[in-house]
């Protein structure tokens, strides 16, 4: 293990699962992990924020999304309006619940951005705050403030843990380390040994704040185990300590409200069932209901026929305890159930058994209902506990299931272990990318470090990760613009990732692929979670290899982001690209509402927002025809940036190549091709769905000349933003509209940015057609430089809408002339 040290931490999650064919568990059937990610605050929750133009005034913002320490917000009154959200950061922002100002005699004032849309302020917030929920008090303010649940259990904190092996007894146990919520415990009292130690997740059942034991009347005192190791003076010594020092050490009640809720059970004593012992989950066998103890705890023995037995195999559990099934279940499900030691033959039958035992079997209604939507499938990968030596967190691949129960294959233990049991719902299973997430060792597969040397790595730089300390010690600002990469506790955390599947799918998706996609996906690592996002719409395409086209990372565009490799099968061919992720949480919702502009389907289809009624876009309103119009944007048809190439999408089975005659105007003719061809297949469908197979590698002479030309003006391009008022545009130039249709303009349409062209069209009857200018960064050299042909090519206009709009740009062409060419 020594010598191998350096080569398992080259263990790539990606490249493994390209290997093995595998897909990664998804991310939402994790839901203690996904609890773990919550900070307190939730979307919707509205509080008080300081307007940065004026520090002494605040307005009412509500909560879009979250990401650690960080709450995107929007100030109340821009509505749907997206571009006027910002981040801030709880520890260092002037953030307060609702009623605030008014208790502390501060000002309510609208922030300037929108004072012309709010006539009248007290009316306003009447009707914005009614029934509104207020972001928690105690997350803004004092010594929790800004901090993560997880934060709070520090090395240090103690705890109080059920004993479940002996009988309903706690003891105090303190917090050795802390990952990602998964602590390492060791009884108070044995400070200098771990030979006792446990894992336990924060959000176990048997895991409570200290003071639990005495408000429901349990005892307090050390395990069998370890009560001889000192003598009972030096335990309640021990026990005097800890409650002078229950304040510093204490970790808030509040953490624990996640917490599963244990219910009532119906068990008797004498019960018989089938069990998986939790110590050693690998075969299902014969139990006994040994002892109950009240309503929601009962003591369960795995059944052991031999008198010689030296120990015996017991544990506490509780109605919704993983592991514990009816009799018969192992048959009815086609599984092995091991019989009792000392039971004479190898078929082991129920009725003989309990007919010799003299007991009844535990009744269904004393099991709760199994959970079979879980998202889990055979041959996916996940990150797994070894029951044998919970310090080893292995890759595990889901070689069963049956009900919401998993079989896992552990691999690269460094003891062999047999195939595990475990329930869906267990807090011992993570999703992929959870060790690297959170700074822990995985056990690599043994196959995957053999012949390690003869991979070649090529090391992309990557930005400095940050601590949350060194984050808002460094924050002058009380809040972040979206552009800032801001990486919170050491970790790229990507927010949780909706599919909205009421929103438009556009041409490339098939809407019933996407009906079947899940709700969501993460919180996670961002680039896990946004490959994860882009591999299920790829596959839910009428042709994923075109999507897969339209994803991938332009050779000649500039890297923002993280490259990774997708896939895509189509036709019995394989295709490859590297598509360009965001690394940062603050990136991704500008991510997803761009990809989505890209797949020409409504920029809500998927983000970190939910759409809960009616989506901001209006889409379920608009034709296919119409909602293109306005939001189609194909690479190879941009005009306010060169389209880049595709010679990074590779196609595993190649065939021969042929020479094709080339088409022209390849846009132009695309629709009327279409339409008097004998398919009558409607819009939407994979033949309708764009350009065929075959057609993927033509591109339009037009827009490479068109690029060619801008690229010799080697113009600087800029962006172009909505914001509320402390980041408004520039101030717009102003354009005289004359009667005799002449246009008189106060600047040079060659300096004229993404924003001015925006402007200027939004003056004119085609403010419609401003959103595709917009998102193909047309700004005004580009402009100058359309023509009808290529409006009616790269912009998908009908011919009506094309000639209003170039009469437009005419105007401002002979403007320009006039005005500004010497």
């Amino acid at each position: 293990d020594a010598g191998s040290s350096v080569e398992e931490m080259e263990f790539n999650w990606d490249e493994y699962l390209e290997d093995t064919g595998a897909t990664a568990a998804p991310h939402g059937s994790f839901k203690h992990v996904d609890t773990s990610l919550q900070n307190g605050f939730a979307p919707g929750m509205k509080l008080e924020v300081a307007v940065k133009s004026d520090q002494n005034t605040y307005w009412v913002a509500t909560i879009i999304t979250t990401c650690g320490q960080l709450l995107l917000l929007r100030y109340d009154g821009y509505g749907e309006d997206r571009k006027a959200d910002f981040w801030c950061d709880i520890l260092t922002a002037d953030l307060h619940p609702i009623g605030w100002c008014q208790q502390n005699k501060k000002i309510l004032k609208v922030p300037e951005g929108i004072k012309d849309k709010i006539p009248d302020q007290e009316e306003f917030l009447q009707r914005v705050l009614k029934g509104a929920c207020s972001a928690p008090a105690n997350l803004l303010e004092g010594l929790h403030r800004g901090k993560n649940p997880l934060d709070l259990i520090a090395p240090g904190s103690r705890l109080e843990l059920q004993n479940i092996r002996d009988s309903l007894e706690a003891w105090i146990v303190n917090v050795v380390e802390n990952v990602g919520g998964r602590l390492k415990l060791r009884y108070e009292g044995l400070e200098d040994s771990d030979k006792f130690d446990q894992w336990l997740f924060y959000l176990d059942p048997f895991l409570h704040q200290v003071g639990w034991a005495a408000q429901h009347g349990y005892s307090l005192q050390p395990p069998l185990a370890i009560r001889s190791l000192r003598s009972e003076a030096d335990w309640q010594e021990i026990l005097k300590k800890v409650k002078e020092e229950e304040e510093e050490s204490s970790v808030p009640t509040d953490l624990f409200k996640d917490k599963p809720v244990i219910g009532v059970h119906s068990f008797s004593e004498g019960m018989k069932l089938e069990a998986v012992d939790p110590m050693a989950p690998f075969v299902i066998s014969p139990a006994t209901v040994l002892k109950v103890y009240n309503d929601k705890y009962f003591m369960i023995e795995i059944d052991d026929l031999r008198a010689e037995r030296a120990t015996s195999q017991r544990y506490v559990c509780h109605v919704d305890s993983a592991g514990i099934f009816p009799v018969q279940w192992s048959l009815k499900n086609g599984l092995h159930l091991s019989p009792p030691p000392g039971y004479p033959g190898q078929d082991f039958d129920w009725a003989d058994y309990l007919k010799q035992c003299g007991a009844e079997a535990a009744p269904q209604s004393c099991f709760p209902s199994l959970n079979s939507d879980h998202g889990f499938k055979e041959n996916m990968k996940l990150e797994a506990v070894n029951p044998v030596d919970p310090e080893e967190v292995c890759i595990a691949t889901v070689t069963k299931l049956k009900d919401s129960y998993l079989w896992l294959q552990l691999e690269g233990s460094k003891k062999p272990v047999p195939e595990c049991i475990v329930s869906v719902e267990s807090m011992n299973i993570f999703p992929v990318g959870w060790c690297e997430t959170n700074g822990y060792q995985l056990r690599p597969p043994r196959k995957a470090i053999v012949n390690k040397q003869k991979k070649i790595a090529v090391v992309q730089p990557e930005k400095q990760i940050l601590s949350s300390r060194t984050v808002h010690d460094g924050l002058k600002n009380q809040e972040l613009n979206s552009s800032d990469s801001v990486v919170i506790n050491g970790k790229y955390c990507c927010p949780k990732i909706y599919f909205n599947h009421r929103c438009f799918s556009g041409p490339y998706l098939n809407k019933g692929r996407i009906a079947e996609l899940p709700q969501s996906v993460g919180p996670g690592n961002c680039v896990l979670v946004l490959k994860e996002v882009l591999t299920l719409l790829i596959n839910a395409a009428y042709k994923p290899s075109r999507v897969l086209r339209e994803l991938q990372l332009d050779e000649e565009a500039a890297w923002h982001g993280h490259g990774e490799t997708l896939k895509a099968k189509y036709k019995g061919k394989s295709y490859r690209a590297t598509v360009e992720v965001v690394r940062t949480a603050d990136r991704v919702a500008d991510f997803c509402r761009k990809t989505c502009i890209k797949l020409e389907c409504c920029p809500n289809l998927f983000g970190p927002q939910m759409v809960l009624d009616k989506c901001s876009e209006n889409c379920s309103v608009l034709t296919k025809t119409k909602y293109t119009h306005y939001y189609g944007k194909r690479k190879n048809k941009r005009i306010g940036r060169p389209p880049g190439g595709h010679s990074n999408l590779e196609v595993a089975m190649k065939k021969p190549n042929k020479r094709r005659k080339r088409r022209k105007h390849f846009f132009v003719h695309k629709k009327k091709r279409s339409s008097t061809s004998v398919d009558n297949t409607p819009a939407g469908s994979p033949q309708g769905s764009g350009a065929e197979e075959d057609d993927d590698q033509d591109e339009s002479e037009l827009s490479h000349s068109l690029a060619q030309d801008r690229d010799k003006r080697k113009r600087k391009l800029r962006t172009f933003s909505f914001s509320d008022d402390e980041n408004k545009p520039p101030s717009p130039k102003d354009i005289k509209m004359e009667v005799a249709e002449k246009l008189q303009l106060d600047s040079n349409p060659l300096e004229w940015s993404v924003a001015d062209v925006v402007r200027f069209l939004k003056s004119t009857d085609c403010a419609p057609l401003a959103r595709i200018f917009l998102d193909q960064e047309i700004d005004g050299q580009a402009l100058l430089l359309l023509t009808l042909p290529t409006v009616q090519e790269c912009m998908d206009l009908k011919l009506g809408p094309a000639i209003k709009l170039c009469h437009h740009i005419e105007r401002v062409k002979l403007a320009f002339y006039q005005q500004f060419a010497n």
